[in-house]
């Protein structure tokens, strides 16, 4: 299961070893317990990923027909591509701009978009 946390700063890409309805039946008990409310409807995220990067072709190999109605690639200029999911956004209101997307797809495929998001991201750096 791919999880990608929308926050005022950005977003998080996760991979869960966990099924998506397991955590959902989680998500739901926990928000009862704490007596807050829940928002949760199908939904699509999208990303950039830079369009040289290797990886966007691998991932386009694995993609077979069952994939290809939940996941497209737009070109967005010379630089980028926009990868786009369609899965479930849950958040805490209808208007919330901040949440948790969720989508699952082949292992292969999360496992390699995963690696994709992964290299995009700058290396931390710890100051001394």
């Amino acid at each position: 299961m791919l999880k990608l946390t929308y926050t005022e700063t950005g977003f998080r890409l996760e991979r869960l070893k966990i099924s998506l309805e397991l955590w959902v039946a989680q998500r739901v008990s926990m928000t009862l317990c704490a007596g807050q409310t829940l928002y949760f409807e199908p939904s699509k995220a999208s990303f950039l990923m830079p369009a040289k990067d290797s990886g966007l072709f691998r991932l386009e190999q694995l993609l077979g027909a069952e994939h290809k109605p939940f996941i497209s690639f737009s070109t967005v200029d010379n630089d980028y591509v926009e990868i786009s999911l369609k899965g479930s956004w849950i958040a805490e209101s209808m208007d919330a701009h901040e949440g948790i997307f969720i989508a699952t797809f082949a292992n292969q495929v999360e496992f390699c978009l995963h690696k994709l998001w992964q290299s995009t991201q700058a290396p931390a750096s710890f100051l001394a």
